[in-house]
């Protein structure tokens, strides 16, 4: 079998590294990956939005299965262009992607669904949002309807911020095109949960829940960001709780999808708010997998995780479990660039030892290798750092401690990533 992993950031690493783990002869490719997948994959100089290149590459080398990471590419219908073609693919196409690519979409299909949700409401116009959020209690989120690269979505704890957050979006052009529609929502509290579901677009397989960090500080301070590490498993998700995760969230907007028209194959994300009294709320839908949740998720569970996704894409799937529990705990620290998330600094040379351990893996994100083999930082979330144990307290010290010795100069972290799971121990 050959394979191609769309995409060159740690959440293409992991898959590669899952898809290795599990097919050791199989031929694996990655467009455009990083020196991480290097060393897993053959890697192709092919942008992940560059649709043309990408079905030609196909071609090219025989490509059984593609597997698609990013968002960008989905909502640019490279799903849809590979299907055209009777190649097998794995993720949604463009109108199922809509979920991720617009939240004013996802929000009407959660209303027509009945899934629960915070109450919002969606501006083009910047005179309309500054009346609704005049109106309205604090705080509020303002979110950029649009692809933001995880930074779309803003928390304001007074009207007045939310009022200039709008402005900056609609009138200031702040995200550019993703800004130039915003969902303005009321702030929900209690704690948060990602949940990441396989499917055809009729069965469901719900993966092990992670939880992310956002905030680029310890103790959640600071600006939101792509996110800055998560662990897996998470204490709070009990069975009854995946069992309405699937009859509340993902059933009723599969459903709602396939009504529409736009069935959805591949992996679906669910950003959820767990309420103190127990209600669960959808914050928002990714149409891939999580970064850097596929850090923590994938190297979590047994081997063998990897045929569901080319199952799917073949179109032959048919699980026998409702939900994958995982076999480690793993937690994941993000190294991130100084000056993240606003003005990343790049070319830090990054020494990473080679006896970290059976314990450690690290999978690249923002890096690139010099003519001579110098390894860089070359984005703002440049490693993901996983560590693994038998518990999240031993994982999370085995990735903290990695941590501590891999160097580059500005080298940014959270040293207090899954601090929730751990003051529940």
């Amino acid at each position: 079998m050959r394979i191609l992993v769309v995409g060159g950031g740690g959440r293409e690493h992991a898959l590669c590294w899952a898809l290795r783990r599990d097919s050791p002869a199989a031929g694996l490719f990655a467009a455009p990956g990083n020196p991480g997948t290097a060393t897993l994959a053959t890697n192709l100089p092919i942008a992940a939005t560059d649709v043309d290149a990408l079905v030609a590459a196909a071609t090219q080398h025989d490509i059984d299965v593609t597997i698609v990471g990013p968002e960008a590419p989905l909502a640019a219908g490279l799903a849809d262009r590979f299907r055209a073609a009777d190649r097998a693919v794995f993720g949604p196409g463009e109108a199922a992607a809509r979920l991720e690519s617009s939240k004013a979409y996802a929000k009407e299909v959660m209303r027509r669904a009945g899934v629960p949700t915070g109450a919002s409401a969606t501006f083009t116009d910047v005179t309309d949002a500054l009346k609704y959020i005049e109106a309205h209690g604090e705080p509020l989120v303002v979110k950029a309807s649009g692809l933001a690269a995880g930074k779309g979505v803003v928390v304001c704890a007074t009207r007045a911020e939310a009022a200039d957050v709008a402005r900056a979006m609609l009138a200031g052009n702040a995200l550019g095109v993703a800004g130039n529609e915003i969902v303005v929502e009321e702030f929900l509290s209690g704690e948060e949960l990602s949940v990441l579901a396989l499917t055809d677009g009729e069965h469901i397989v719900i993966l092990p829940p992670a939880q992310d960090h956002k905030r680029l500080g310890d103790g959640d301070s600071g600006p939101n960001t792509g996110g800055m590490g998560a662990y897996c498993p998470v204490a709070l998700t009990t069975a009854p709780l995946l069992a309405r995760v699937r009859s509340e969230v993902f059933e009723p907007v599969l459903r709602e999808m396939a009504a529409q028209g736009a069935p959805y194959e591949g992996v679906l994300y669910a950003g959820l708010m767990l309420a103190p009294d127990g209600a669960i709320s959808v914050l928002e839908f990714n149409c891939r997998f999580g970064d850097p949740e596929a850090q923590v998720i994938l190297p979590g569970l047994a081997p063998g995780v990897s045929r569901h996704f080319l199952d799917i894409a073949r179109r032959r799937w048919r699980p026998k479990r409702q939900v994958l529990a995982p076999t480690r705990a793993a937690v994941t620290t993000v190294l991130a660039a100084r000056g993240y998330p606003e003005k990343p600094e790049r070319g830090a040379t990054i020494r990473i030892p080679t006896d970290l351990g059976p314990d450690v893996l690290v999978f690249h994100a923002g890096t690139a290798r010099d003519a001579d083999g110098t390894l860089r930082a070359a984005g703002g979330r440049v490693l993901s750092v996983t560590g693994l144990g038998a518990d999240v307290r031993a994982a999370a010290r085995a990735s903290a401690a990695a941590c501590e010795r891999i160097a580059f100069e500005g080298k940014t972290w959270r040293r207090d990533i899954a601090w929730r799971e751990l003051q529940r121990a």
